[in-house]
């Protein structure tokens, strides 16, 4: 059986819940954005959560400026966040930035930031993406995966196209994950998909998902907009449209268990090991051979 960890006590209280939908336009700095983001989270003082998406502070498709535009843990991106967090007692999932590793390679990085200001988790993107995009070739994929405990339950990060891969969301659940931020640059080309994937997730594990996409142009891409908040049940309680937006949205993290309590499917749910074991011979054929005549 692969069933969610119940090792920490789930919190009761609904949380505020801020998905920040922005732009990143060619002919603005990365100082620039950073300073005009945090003027619009200071605006909400009332916030528990904020969510900003996928690498919002460089520009996803400024694939030429990577090194220049990239980061450490240290930089400017995050010290806002930290700055903001601490004025305002509230967390802050930063998207992610392009972070410059100790080593010199490059990593597109989550970085979720506690009320105190302090780095509660990081997640390094571990598909990196390579259709009409140069990610896979300049950054390097991460190997470590964390569920960390928050307001909202035991969180974890997946990025933009990591919502294609069922098997790593699996295993999320499985280490008892109960709400997964997304932060992400997809392209209104395949907004479709885009909603199909964020409702999908949350339904297979019963957990809330909060999924923050870029609005705008970059590079001559249109990004795709449509922030959401899915429920456990894979209900979507509130949405953004294609343009700038602020949504806040009260987020309930007792929905969880109240989810699996009635329709307990990842009770039933077999490990990847345990499905890989299954034989390939169909049932059908097993009894054909033992039959006699």
């Amino acid at each position: 059986m692969s069933a969610p960890s119940t090792a920490s006590a789930s919190p009761t209280s609904p949380s505020r819940v801020a998905l920040v939908q922005l732009a990143s336009p060619d002919d603005e700095t990365q100082a620039e954005r950073i300073e005009r983001v945090e003027a619009m989270l200071r605006q909400h003082s009332d916030v528990d959560l904020f969510v900003l998406p996928e690498l919002w502070s460089a520009g996803y498709f400024a694939f030429d400026r990577y090194g220049e535009l990239s980061e450490t843990l240290n930089g400017p991106t995050v010290e806002m966040g930290r700055r903001v967090a601490r004025d305002l007692g509230a967390s802050i999932h930063l998207g992610s930035i392009i972070e410059r590793g100790p080593d010199d390679a490059l990593h597109n990085t989550a970085v979720l930031i506690d009320p105190s200001g302090g780095i509660a988790q990081t997640y390094r993107k571990i598909h990196v993406f390579g259709y009409q995009s140069l990610e896979s070739q300049l950054l390097t994929p991460g190997s470590t995966l964390n569920v960390t405990p928050s307001a909202l339950g035991r969180i974890a990060s997946t990025t933009c196209y990591d919502l294609r891969f069922p098997g790593l969301w699996q295993e999320l659940s499985a280490r008892g994950a109960e709400t997964v931020v997304v932060p992400a640059a997809w392209p209104a080309a395949r907004r479709e998909h885009w909603c199909l994937f964020t409702q999908a997730r949350a339904v297979e594990h019963q957990l809330w998902v909060l999924a923050c996409n870029a609005c705008g142009s970059q590079n001559g891409v249109q990004l795709g907009g449509f922030s959401r908040v899915v429920d456990p049940s894979g209900r979507v309680v509130a949405e953004c449209g294609d343009g700038e937006e602020v949504l806040v949205v009260e987020v309930d993290p007792t929905r969880v268990a109240e989810v699996r309590g009635e329709f307990p499917v990842i009770a039933d749910r077999l490990s990847p090991a345990d499905y890989s074991n299954l034989s390939q011979q169909s049932g059908a054929e097993a009894a054909h051979d033992g039959a006699e005549g």
